[in-house]
């Protein structure tokens, strides 16, 4: 799985960085989030602008808190380091890198929400993976781990798309904030398996 990972965020990181670059592939970038601001209707409208305010900061800064207390009753400390600088990390990291590349967002005649900061890398899409990352990671040896792949997958991709969607963001945006999120993750979770002195990361229980 980390060598998967690591090899899907490295192409996909590929690709973003080549449709900054280059005109013709931009010109693409923006069509798709003309396309999407076309098929728009009032109930995707509003599932998209839910998802904006799940995805956002400060609910998953209150999600994961939840989740490093259900690991602290458990007294699963390591799981809980695991958790805050990985997410912290990825905090870091998006923001970071919007202030050194500065892209501007599409325009705002296309938003659909308020939006803050530059555009690459979305800052939603990265914290959607990395959730989704640190959760297929934590339940690698737990019985219901496909399932949670498949909804952390699930969830990384609405994220993504409602992005887009809301017209705030490029896909290319998008698959900056999912390929860092993995690499990231991936050698953060490597780390901590082989340097933290305690049971592997990934074992559940």
């Amino acid at each position: 799985m980390p060598k998967k990972l690591l090899y899907l965020g490295s192409l996909l990181f590929i690709i973003s960085v080549l449709v900054l670059n280059i005109a013709s592939l931009q010109q693409f970038d923006f069509a798709l989030v003309e396309f999407l601001s076309t098929q728009r209707t009032a109930h995707l409208n509003q599932l998209a602008q839910l998802l904006s305010v799940l995805g956002g900061m400060p609910f998953v800064l209150f999600l994961s808190s939840l989740w490093c207390f259900y690991w602290a009753w458990y007294k699963k400390y390591t799981k809980i380091v695991f958790i805050s600088v990985g997410l912290f990390g990825s905090i870091a990291i998006a923001w970071l890198l919007k202030s050194v590349i500065a892209r501007p967002r599409p325009p705002e005649a296309l938003h659909l929400v308020e939006s803050y900061g530059a555009a690459f890398p979305s800052a939603h899409s990265f914290y959607a993976a990395s959730l989704g990352c640190l959760v297929i990671y934590l339940s690698l040896q737990h019985p219901a781990h496909r399932i949670l792949t498949v909804c952390a997958a699930l969830w990384m991709v609405l994220m993504g798309i409602s992005r887009v969607y809301l017209g705030v963001h490029y896909p290319s945006d998008v698959l900056s904030g999912w390929s860092i999120s993995f690499i990231w993750i991936t050698l953060w979770y490597l780390f901590c398996t082989k340097y933290l002195q305690c049971k592997p990361i990934h074992k559940f229980r």
